[in-house]
């Protein structure tokens, strides 16, 4: 089974690399303001993203390198999947859930390496207000991204506190949040083939 990436999502898979992108290298304290905190960055992962022409062009193990480097290590990826897959998550074996983590980390690499190319000098992150507590263990951070598209396209990045740092854990692309995205295919996989057959899926 292939897994669809909705429209808009796969259009704007570049938005959720950045939504993501934009943690790398720095570890901030957890006082720090949430909207502070990207802003800051943005710029650096910016030049990052730019500077790697091999990403760009498609090339996926320089996508694969790039995003374990700047992603991964400021991603909660079991948390993510754990929701993706719902309740069949408490029923799976540590070995499957292993499996599941690793395979949707590698579905997610596959979709915005393709992206990558829509990176151009013009691109910005916009900060919007930010809405809430700043201090809560579990925050959203609202942006537009403009220069990937005609139109500048709307992320969200959910982050909860991990320690001294902050984590992703989800991001919603014009409107459409990645876990709930992914829930509804895995759900029908899960219904057909069972957790095992969804492993294979993310692994194909």
């Amino acid at each position: 089974m292939k897994f669809v990436t909705n429209k808009v999502v796969s259009r704007s898979a570049l938005a959720a690399l950045l939504a993501t992108s934009v943690f790398a290298g720095v570890h901030a304290q957890a006082a720090v303001h949430p909207n502070d905190f990207v802003e800051e960055i943005a710029d650096r992962a910016l030049k990052s993203l730019l500077a790697d022409t091999a990403a760009r062009s498609g090339d996926i193990n320089a996508a694969n390198r790039l995003i374990e480097q700047h992603v991964v290590p400021h991603v909660n990826m079991e948390k993510t999947t754990r929701l993706a897959v719902g309740q069949p998550w408490r029923q799976a074996t540590a070995e499957q859930r292993a499996a599941l983590v690793e395979g949707f980390k590698g579905t997610l690499i596959r979709t915005y390496s393709g992206a990558l190319k829509d990176v151009k000098d013009s691109t910005i992150i916009n900060m919007l207000q930010f809405r809430g507590d700043p201090n809560a263990d579990d925050v959203v951070v609202r942006t537009t991204i403009s220069g990937v598209s005609n139109t500048p396209v709307g992320v969200d990045y959910r982050l909860e506190k991990s320690g001294d740092s902050w984590k992703v854990y989800d991001v919603n692309v014009e409107g459409i949040w990645l876990i709930q995205n992914y829930r509804n295919q895995f759900a029908g996989e899960i219904n057909r083939n069972g957790i095992d057959g969804l492993i294979k899926s993310l692994q194909r």
